[in-house]
C-alpha cells in the first residue's frame, strides 16, 4: 500500500509549511527580533544551562515558568496559564479540543496560516471571512457570519499576520459579545502593538489570550503561553503532550523573563526602526505600504516574484505572499531589522524594483 492509498485525502492535498534557507543572507522573512542577547547575558545563560539535568524529564506543566509569566505579563488574578512548544502547539491543543463533528472555526482572511491548517487537521469546518481590500476588519460581515454559522471557535490575530493591522477594540468587543463559542485573541505581536485583551479575561467567559515569547526575542526556545479561566485551561491541558516544554526551554525562559527589561528595550528599538522604515519603503517607486502595529510591514509591489528574486540575488530574504490569498496579490512581507539591515534592504529593494 502507498501513502496515497492510506493518508487522508485532505492531508494529501496540503502543502507542508515551507521555511526558506537563510544561511548567509539578511534574514527579514520570519518576524524575528534581530538582536541577540547582550554578551554578558549570553555567558551567564550558558553557565545556567550547563547545570540543567538533561537526564531528567522536565516539570510537566512548567510551573515556575507559568508563575513568572503570570507576574511579568500581568495576567489577571484568578486566571491560569498553559504552556506550549510555541503558540503553534497551543493552537493545535485548542482546535483539537473543540473539534466536535460539524464544529465550525472562523477567522478573518488573510491571516495566520496555522488556523486553517489546524481546521483541516482536526476536521473542523473553516469559515474564513475576507478582510476589506485595505486589510481592515469588516466587522459587519464577520458578525453576519458568526450569526449564520455559530462557530465553536474564533481566532483573531491582534494585530494580524501577515498584514500588521490592529483591529479596532470595539470591533473585537462586538465579536466577543456576539460569539457563542470560544474567542482566541492571538497576541503574538503585543510587545509592538502595546495593546492587549489580557485585562479583559475576567470580563468575558468565552475569551482566552494566546501569546508567544518568539517575537520578544526568544524564537529559538519555542515557548508559547495561553491565559484563560481555569475551566478552559483544564480542558486544553488534557490535549497537551505530557512533556511538551523541555528543560532547556524552561531554564532559558526563567533566565530571560527575570531580565525582561532587556528584551523590552530591544522591542522599543524595533518600534523606533519601524517608524523610520515605513515611510522609507513608501517612498520607493510603485510601492504601497500598509500600516503596521507589528514588527513587519506588508507591501504591494508591481511584481512580487520579480522583486523577491531580485532581493534574493542580493542576499536579502523576505516573504513572498503572492498566491497565498487573492487579497495578497503582489505582496511582500518584510520584517523590521536592525538599522544596518534596513539600510541594506532599502538599497536592495530599490535595485530589485528597477
Amino acid at each position: 500500500m502507498s501513502p496515497e492509498e492510506l493518508v487522508r485525502p485532505e492531508i494529501l492535498a496540503l502543502k507542508a509549511y515551507h521555511v526558506a534557507e537563510a544561511e548567509g543572507v539578511v534574514k527579514l522573512d520570519a518576524m524575528e527580533n534581530p538582536y541577540a542577547l547582550p554578551e554578558p547575558m549570553r555567558q551567564e545563560l550558558a553557565e545556567q544551562l550547563a547545570h540543567v539535568d538533561l537526564n531528567r524529564y522536565p516539570e510537566p506543566t512548567g510551573r515556575a515558568v507559568r508563575e513568572l509569566l503570570a507576574r511579568r505579563m500581568q495576567v489577571p488574578q484568578g486566571m491560569e496559564l498553559l504552556l506550549g512548544n510555541g503558540s503553534d502547539d497551543l493552537i493545535q491543543m485548542i482546535t483539537f479540543a473543540l473539534a466536535r463533528p460539524g464544529a465550525v472555526m472562523m477567522y478573518s482572511a488573510p491571516t495566520f496560516v496555522m488556523y486553517a491548517m489546524n481546521a483541516t487537521l482536526s476536521g473542523m469546518k473553516a469559515v474564513p471571512v475576507p478582510l476589506r481590500e485595505d486589510f481592515t476588519f469588516d466587522c459587519g460581515a464577520f458578525l453576519e457570519q458568526v450569526k449564520a454559522h455559530r462557530p465553536a471557535l474564533i481566532y483573531i490575530a491582534y494585530p494580524n499576520n501577515p498584514t500588521g493591522v490592529l483591529y479596532p477594540e470595539e470591533d473585537v468587543l462586538a465579536v466577543l459579545r456576539a460569539a457563542e463559542g470560544l474567542v482566541v485573541l492571538d497576541e503574538a505581536y503585543h510587545v509592538f502593538a502595546r495593546k492587549s485583551f489580557m485585562p479583559k479575561l475576567a470580563q468575558f467567559p468565552n475569551l482566552v489570550v494566546l501569546r508567544t515569547v518568539s517575537k520578544l526575542g526568544l524564537a529559538g526556545i519555542r515557548l508559547g503561553y495561553l491565559a484563560g479561566r481555569p475551566q478552559w485551561i483544564a480542558q486544553f491541558n488534557k490535549v497537551r503532550q505530557v512533556y511538551n516544554v523541555n528543560v532547556l526551554t524552561q531554564a532559558a525562559a526563567l533566565f530571560a523573563l527575570e531580565r525582561l527589561h532587556v528584551l523590552e528595550a530591544q522591542a522599543e528599538r524595533i518600534r523606533a526602526e519601524r517608524a523610520a522604515l515605513g515611510p522609507a519603503l513608501a517612498a520607493l517607486p510603485g510601492v504601497t505600504v500598509y500600516p503596521s502595529e507589528a514588527n513587519f510591514f506588508l507591501l504591494r509591489v508591481p511584481d512580487a516574484g520579480r522583486a523577491y528574486e531580485g532581493l534574493r540575488r542580493q542576499a536579502v530574504l523576505v516573504r513572498n505572499l503572492h498566491g497565498a490569498h487573492p487579497l495578497l496579490a503582489n505582496c511582500l512581507r518584510i520584517t523590521v531589522g536592525t538599522p544596518e539591515e534596513n539600510r541594506i534592504l532599502l538599497t536592495a529593494l530599490r535595485e530589485a524594483l528597477q
